[in-house]
Order: C-alpha cells, then sequence, then structure tokens
C-alpha cells in the first residue's frame, strides 16, 4: 500500500484539464496580471503537481503565521517554511477579496488563476529570527526574505500550464515517482535530498540506507541556489555516472525536485522530507548540516528537529547520519560511531580545497570522490 500524501487524503494536483485551458486563457485577458519571481515559479510549479500537498493556493495569513510560529499548519497538520506569493503594495491595494488575478511568468505568459482571499504584510525580521535563527542578510534565506515585495497574497490556485523545466526525462511528478516505485514493487523508499554532486561520504550514506529499504530515490533540487553552487546540468551529469558505475539500476531513480533551496536547516530538513513522503517516500535521509548555510545551525540542528514533531503526523521516516569519511585505518567508509582512528587517518577535504584542486586539473583523492565523478567536475572547472 503506498504512503498516503502529506496531511492525508489525495495528492493534490491543481492543473485544469486540458479542454478548459483555452476558456481560461481568454477569461484572464483583461484580468489583472503579476509576474512571479524565480522562487515562486518553483513554488508554483510544486503546488501545481502536489509536492506541497496538502496545500492548494499561496499562504494566507492566517497559515503562513501558524506556519512562522508553531510549525504547523492551522489543523495540525506540519509545515515548516512559508509559501508564499509578493506583490508590490500599489498592485496590492488595487485588488478586492474575491478577485481573481493572472499569474504570468517573467515574459508575461499566463500560468495560473489565483482567486484573492487575503492580502497582508510580515514581520519580516520576526519571520528571519523564526525560520532562519537569524535576523542577518548575509543570510542568503534572509536576504530573500528581506529583497521579496512588500504585501504577500494568499488564495486558491487553478494552473493553466506550466513552463517547461529543465531535464525533462528527469522531472517525474509526485504521481509518477509513485507509479514507478509500485512498477517496480517497491514497499520502501529512501530519499536522498542533495545540491551538490555525490562524494564517497554521500554515496555511502544512501548504500546503508539501501540495506534498510527496496529502493533509492536520487532527488537533487535543481530550482534557485546559491551562486556559488555547482550547476545543476554539471551535478547531472555527476549522479547519472555514479549510478551507471557504483550502484544496481534497478534500485534506483533519479529524478529532480523543481525546488528552491531556502538554507533554513533544521526547518528546512522536515520540509524537505515533507515533499519526498509526496513523492511517495516512506524513509528520508537527515545527514550533518542538512540545508545549511555558514554557521548559522548546529551540526546535527537538523536531525534534533523531528523530535518535535508526532511522528505518525509527519509520515516518513528520518534516517539519522553522523558525519562520514574514509577511515585509512579500516580501509573503508566510516564515521565517529564505527571507527577508534585519529583523526589523521580519516579522508576530508573542505570544499575550497576540492575546487582548488580541480581547478587546477588535479583529480581529488579516490578516498574522496569517484575519478568519473572528479573528471566531469575537472572539465566544467575548466570551461567556467
Amino acid at each position: 500500500m503506498p504512503i498516503p500524501p502529506h496531511g492525508g487524503g489525495e495528492l493534490v494536483d491543481l492543473r485544469v484539464p486540458q479542454a478548459e485551458r483555452s476558456t481560461l486563457l481568454d477569461f484572464a485577458k483583461p484580468l489583472k496580471k503579476l509576474a512571479l519571481d524565480a522562487r515562486e515559479l518553483t513554488d508554483l510549479e510544486l503546488l501545481a503537481i502536489g509536492g506541497y500537498s496538502p496545500l492548494r493556493g499561496f499562504m494566507t495569513e492566517a497559515q503562513c503565521k501558524a506556519v512562522v510560529d508553531d510549525m504547523h499548519l492551522p489543523g495540525g497538520v506540519p509545515w515548516t517554511v512559508p509559501v508564499v506569493l509578493s506583490a508590490d503594495r500599489e498592485f496590492a491595494d488595487s485588488l478586492s477579496d474575491g478577485e481573481e488575478i493572472a499569474l504570468t511568468d517573467a515574459e508575461g505568459n499566463v500560468r495560473a488563476l489565483l482567486e484573492v482571499q487575503d492580502r497582508y504584510t510580515a514581520d519580516r525580521r520576526s519571520e528571519a529570527l523564526k525560520v532562519y535563527r537569524t535576523d542577518e542578510e548575509a543570510h542568503p534565506g534572509v536576504a530573500a526574505l528581506y529583497s521579496a515585495r512588500e504585501v504577500r497574497i494568499g488564495g486558491p490556485l487553478q494552473v493553466l500550464e506550466l513552463p517547461k523545466g529543465e531535464f525533462p526525462e528527469h522531472r517525474l511528478e509526485p504521481a509518477q515517482t509513485r507509479a514507478e516505485f509500485q512498477k517496480r514493487g517497491w514497499r520502501t523508499v529512501v530519499a536522498f535530498q542533495t545540491r551538490n554532486p555525490i562524494h564517497r561520504a554521500h554515496e555511502y550514506l544512501t548504500k546503508v540506507a539501501l540495506e534498510m529499504t527496496d529502493g533509492l530515490l536520487i532527488h537533487p533540487m535543481v530550482g534557485e541556489t546559491k551562486s556559488d553552487d555547482i550547476p545543476a546540468d554539471v551535478r547531472m551529469e555527476c549522479y547519472q555516472a555514479l549510478i551507471d558505475g557504483y550502484y544496481p539500476a534497478e534500485r534506483v531513480v533519479l529524478s529532480v525536485l523543481p525546488a528552491s533551496m531556502r538554507y533554513a536547516g533544521p526547518r528546512e530538513a522536515i520540509f524537505h522530507s515533507i515533499m519526498r513522503r509526496n513523492y511517495g517516500c516512506t524513509h528520508f535521509i537527515v545527514g550533518r548540516d542538512h540545508a545549511g548555510v555558514g554557521d548559522y545551525y548546529g551540526t546535527y540542528d537538523a536531525q534534533e528537529i523531528f523530535e518535535e514533531f508526532d511522528p505518525a503526523a509527519l509520515g516518513i521516516m528520518p534516517l539519522k547520519f553522523e558525519h562520514t569519511f574514509f577511515c585509512k585505518k579500516v580501509q573503508g567508509m566510516a564515521s565517529i560511531k564505527t571507527t577508534n582512528s585519529a583523526p589523521e587517518d580519516r579522508v576530508f577535504l573542505s570544499g575550497t580545497k576540492v575546487r582548488e584542486m580541480l581547478r587546477n586539473g588535479q583529480l581529488p583523492p579516490e578516498e574522496f570522490t569517484r575519478p568519473e565523478v572528479a573528471k566531469i567536475l575537472i572539465e566544467a572547472e575548466k570551461s567556467r
């Protein structure tokens, strides 16, 4: 029996039937139009396809306040990160409750209709402190919060057409991943969240998790990330090379997640697990400093936050891992739970050191990354 979507009930699908689209596009022509930014477009896609079930639109003030203050939606369903739509004050003031507006992409293409249920402003500093645990603009999530348009508009959506995203062959929707898992006979599925290439430590975590489950969903994010993160197309090439060379293909699905990073650390770990439940996963890997940035969060804060939620309400099991590394003493991957080796016997390279090696055309040690992955990264670094 497949795991039910988050919050119970049916998987949300906000897209109107094909036969109704032309009529609704005509209806949208005289409507007031609001262009979405890149993050709002990714949120629209996830709302439309059920990745954000049980949400049926951008959050109202009551929903947003409950999420920020209590990490639950009104009614008690766990939710930790606001999903909101912003507008300029002048545009928001021109609207009436119950009015329908057209949401467009940057080129003016109408993507959805929204029924205006709420218009509100948020205490951004308070929200930053609660969601991101800091109000410093140096934090990328806080910077995005502060730079958003002043007023928020909440209400239900009818989605007419989604933009064609990258990696269409790997852009499986929640209904599609669920169907694929069922076709393969998987009753338990573990998801691995990533915004980086998979190095030996990550490979080890996913394979330990595979020992406990029927299948693995490698689910990289391809929405907005930091400017210094490795581009999604390079990462996808790395994932495929690793799967081809080092995993049993029948036990792995590679699919992209069209979400944008918030860098909200512990809260985002819960957010990521909720999405993976909607994609049909029963387990979720939570490693060291999940969704972290800088020194804003403790090393294992993203694991500890799961203790604050009712496991039945969350509905997906976190698999919590210590920091792992190649251990020269035991000649294999290990963690502080499994080896008594000295620090000098543990192969660990900083991101800065790895990037320096790649720029110089040097292969990082095989204990750190597979050579096939390193070669892809070197070529990408050269082209940059």
